[in-house]
């Protein structure tokens, strides 16, 4: 009787691990391994951070050495790789780097995202591809390799993603995937391909990426150097998945106009929608469209500081306390507190996400505020942000969402998991599964590999287990709340 093939493996890259995971059809991790991952020092440019692609390829191999070796891997039937987004590399005929990979944490392409306009007016660039205009996006580093290594771009064969990058080390293979081109800001939102406009006038050919493909199609098998490296047998079939963000949307069970909050030291919050809209109104309020992972959708979504701000109030409120007891008496103490926290009211923008120009500030402050008052106010304001954030996707998207999926280290808090609903006044939902991003991509490799007739089938295999908070009868006073809370927005 013939094994069933009911294993994919997952590369998993991201900025801080990488790791390697085997999982089944219902989404159980049956092995896994992670590594820490960091940037270099690029020695061709002074103070540049560069991805060592050597180093990332050889602590992927060792991690899938030690998860193949724990699994019977004649049930693997086919594998994939997701990483963050934008980075890439510029290869020859043979897949050999001519030069490192720009990190995104490298600030070198600051000023070239300032100036863009010298090349193409922003609103034009924004209205075409959607992409919001961060300084490590793709286009930048396009326009950096022009004006200072442009040996590079004349000797390229290819332009390739991260994802590809590997792919190609373990099957030979040379193809861009669609969730990769859509965090570039070189792309046709409307297209789902480049943009031609886009590329003329930065003066780069569209050859340079090749043929595009999409997530769940198969570009290759495991080659015998591949297999040598990873311990995966020749012959299985490797799959295109691409940016984690789409896959982590999708493997959320994020169905379309149910926008999923990613809650950790960032807060990213997606819908995936059929309609977009990319005009100066979107742009002004930092919202960022990216390709689905399925043809025909779009990824909306805006992102803030969120538990990096909770993390400097507790190390400065709280210092006497560590772990679990530290957020237990946090949230403790807030509980007690009423709506509103006795007039404190913070603006929690500690940081330049181009919604506050001044920073954070808290307001409302007397000799008998308490620090759990402040704390509340903080989850209260981080609320606030969610709901400017939901307000801005529902009108870019043309929606009503029904509820909010949150995901992440941030949805483990009772109290800010209700004052979310209450001032979404919108049911916050949450699931069993963690690795969301993981398991998307696991469901294309099964659907890609035919072990499902399409993506969908593939992703209702999945006993999420899903719980929900619904909003309470604070949602009147947290309307209130919310006003006052963008009117001290506006006054700073």
């Amino acid at each position: 009787m013939m094994q069933e093939k009911d294993i994919a493996i997952v590369f998993d890259c991201g900025a801080t691990n990488v790791r390697v995971i085997a999982m089944d059809k219902k989404g159980g991790i049956l092995a896994s391994h992670a590594m820490p991952n960091e940037t270099d020092e690029d020695a061709f440019y002074s103070s540049g951070r560069i991805w060592d692609l050597d180093k990332l390829w050889a602590k992927l191999c060792k991690a899938a050495q030690i998860v193949t070796a724990e699994i019977d891997c004649s049930r693997i039937i086919g594998t994939t790789f997701t990483t963050f987004g934008v980075d890439g590399g510029f290869v020859d005929k043979e897949g050999e780097l001519l030069y490192p990979i720009i990190s995104w944490q490298c600030q070198r392409t600051s000023a070239i995202m300032e100036n863009i306009d010298k090349y193409i007016p922003l609103k034009d660039l924004y209205g075409i591809s959607g992409v919001y205009p961060y300084a490590f996006n793709t286009i930048n580093k396009m326009i950096w390799f022009k004006e200072n290594q442009p040996k590079v771009l004349k000797n390229a064969h290819r332009f390739l993603f991260i994802p590809s990058l590997l792919i190609q080390k373990l099957s030979g293979a040379m193809v861009n995937d669609t969730t990769m081109v859509g965090t570039s800001m070189m792309s046709d939102l409307k297209k789902r391909d480049f943009s031609s406009e886009i590329l003329n006038t930065i003066g780069v050919n569209r050859n340079l990426f090749g043929q595009l493909a999409e997530p769940g199609d198969q570009v290759g098998e495991v080659n015998e150097s591949g297999s040598e490296a990873t311990g995966l047998p020749v012959g299985i079939p490797v799959v295109l998945a691409g940016h984690d963000t789409q896959f982590a949307i999708f493997g959320s069970g994020a169905e379309l106009n149910q926008p999923v909050l990613s809650s950790g030291t960032w807060e990213i919050l997606m819908s995936r929608s059929k309609a977009f809209r990319s005009t100066e109104k979107e742009l002004n309020k930092n919202l960022t469209t990216e390709l689905d992972a399925v043809k025909g959708v779009f990824n909306i979504g805006q992102n803030w500081l969120a538990s990096g701000v909770l993390e400097w109030f507790s190390k400065n409120y709280y210092p006497e306390l560590k772990g679990d007891e530290l957020y237990e008496t946090m949230i403790k103490e807030a509980e007690q507190e009423l709506p509103g926290s006795n007039g404190v009211l913070v603006d929690s923008a500690f940081y330049d996400d181009g919604t506050s120009c001044n920073g954070g500030s808290i307001a409302g402050l007397t000799i008998n505020t308490k620090r759990s008052q402040i704390y509340r106010a903080f989850l209260e304001s981080l609320s606030f942000r969610l709901r400017e954030a939901l307000d801005a996707l529902e009108a870019a998207g043309n929606f009503k969402a029904e509820r909010i999926i949150c995901v992440g280290g941030g949805s483990k808090n009772r109290l800010w998991n209700q004052l979310r609903a209450d001032i979404c006044n919108t049911p916050i939902q949450f699931i069993e599964q963690k690795e969301t991003t993981v398991l998307g991509a696991s469901m294309f490799v099964f659907a890609g590999a035919g072990a499902y007739s399409s993506i969908n089938d593939a992703r209702k295999n999945i006993d999420y287990k899903a719980e929900t908070i619904k909003p309470s009868g604070n949602t009147a006073i947290y309307a209130n709340l919310y006003q006052k809370y963008l009117d001290f927005k506006m006054k700073k």
